[in-house]
């Protein structure tokens, strides 16, 4: 395993039940992990990797019998760590439900990354999950030399699974992806056009496709107006470019240098759950995008 993955310390577990307002909110608030982390690396990165940048999000369900009903919070922070005597980049996203809801679903997911400043990729991911009474972690190691990746994964204390895979320049992390359309040029995007990122997950790879659908003035809940750029999202299946299963997802970034993910949106069967930033500090470039 990498000399940087330990174990995430956390407060003792407290019996919880499973019932829960809507039972897609657990799987939206893993969504809008990878969506708010989605957006991150690739050669171009360097401006977006900043140390102290914060990003806070909250998380809500709309339908008729649950009216803009806030359940989770979702946080992105950016630092600077040695490791085993090197410099890294250290990206951490952590989803939780409020307080309020934890004793009818208490959901605790931490991912970290840890990034090489000097080539912007990926070293070593790891990620711990707690839902319920569901556990799950997993490590990947990246070997770029040798153009692969390693991963350990279990779930409830099982012992650990590995599987080595063949890594391309494409191949990031749920975190990492986040980077990725952060670093681009809305000149770039073309129009309804369909792009393709690849995902590593314990055991395979999955592919995301997603669209620039156009620019638009977003107002957020006690934030104000962003200018910002529009896109869907859908995440493939095992099998590869199969993109069937429904599950579409839209995000609002700011039209301005930093990129900054404002909204997430994800309809489901009943109403639909969403992800609003509701504050960020220590940008590297001014916010530019709020309307005044």
């Amino acid at each position: 395993g990498s000399p940087c993955c330990g174990t995430i310390i956390r407060g003792a577990a407290k019996p919880i039940s499973h019932a829960f307002p809507n039972e897609h909110i657990p799987i939206f608030m893993k969504r809008l992990l990878l969506a708010i982390l989605l957006l991150w690396t690739g050669p171009l990165a360097a401006q977006l990797y900043h140390p102290g940048e914060v990003l806070r999000y909250r998380v809500s369900y709309k339908a008729k019998m649950f009216p803009n009903t806030e359940v989770g919070t979702v946080e992105v922070t950016t630092t600077e760590t040695t490791c085993d005597g090197k410099k890294y980049y250290l990206v951490k996203g952590v989803g939780r439900t409020l307080p309020t809801y934890r004793w009818f679903y208490n959901m605790e997911d931490i991912y970290q990354v840890w990034i090489d400043p000097v080539t912007l990729r990926s070293e070593y991911f790891q990620s711990d999950i707690r839902e319920g009474d569901y556990t799950f972690e997993s490590r990947f190691d990246y070997v770029w030399q040798d153009s692969v990746v390693r991963t350990r994964w279990r779930s409830r204390q099982r012992p650990f699974a590995e599987k080595e895979m063949p890594l391309t320049p494409e191949s990031m992390d749920a975190i990492s992806l986040f980077f990725n359309m952060r670093t681009a040029e809305a000149d770039d995007f073309s129009k309804d056009k369909p792009e393709y990122l690849r995902m590593v997950l314990q055991d395979t790879v999955r592919n995301i496709r997603y669209r620039f659908l156009g620019r638009e003035v977003k107002k957020i809940r006690n934030m104000g107006k962003f200018r910002t750029l529009k896109f869907d999202c859908q995440l493939g299946t095992t099998e590869g470019y199969s993109f069937t299963d429904g599950t579409v997802f839209y995000i609002w970034i700011t039209d301005d240098e930093n990129k900054i993910p404002v909204y997430i949106e994800s309809p489901v069967r009943v109403g639909s759950i969403n992800g609003y930033i509701s504050g960020y500090k220590n940008l590297k470039y001014p916010v530019t995008s709020l309307v005044k």
